[in-house]
């Protein structure tokens, strides 16, 4: 279900790709550039209202990370405009400070808007639909 101009479409795999990025090198200030200032994040029931809110949870939750692959991959974009939904599936593998690994299979639920002529994510759901390693079990 990809729909709208491809131009808009490509941009929007962009975005995930520089959330992608930012993930992978911890880095806050390339992962903060994919968000509206007012989005919102749901991560898993915990609900983030605000840019520099979710930006602050997010590193709060880095912090107990030793290294994170983070791989996804859009497998619906729908624009309409200066809005558009997608649904895009995540692999991640985390290795905790402790030594720890969790490997996560989830899935974001987005909506988006174009600002500024940027496209930014206005709200993101994230759950998670398959795990390996619950809750950092040792590897």
């Amino acid at each position: 279900m990809f729909s709208g101009p491809l131009e808009d479409r490509v941009a929007i795999q962009e975005l995930n790709g520089t959330y992608a990025d930012g993930v992978v090198r911890a880095d806050a200030e390339t992962w903060a550039t994919v968000w509206a200032d007012d989005a919102y994040w749901n991560l898993m029931g915990m609900e983030v209202n605000g840019k520099e809110a979710i930006v602050g949870m997010w590193k709060g939750a880095m912090g107990g990370l030793e290294a994170v692959s983070f791989h996804c991959v859009p497998c619906m974009i729908a624009v309409d405009g200066d809005k558009a939904t997608a649904r895009v599936q995540t692999q991640e593998i985390m290795l905790t400070k402790e030594g720890k690994t969790r490997v996560i299979g989830g899935l974001y639920e987005d909506e988006l808007a174009r600002r500024g002529g940027a496209w930014v994510f206005t709200s993101r759901k994230f759950r998670i639909v398959a795990e390996y390693n619950p809750e950092g079990a040792s590897h």
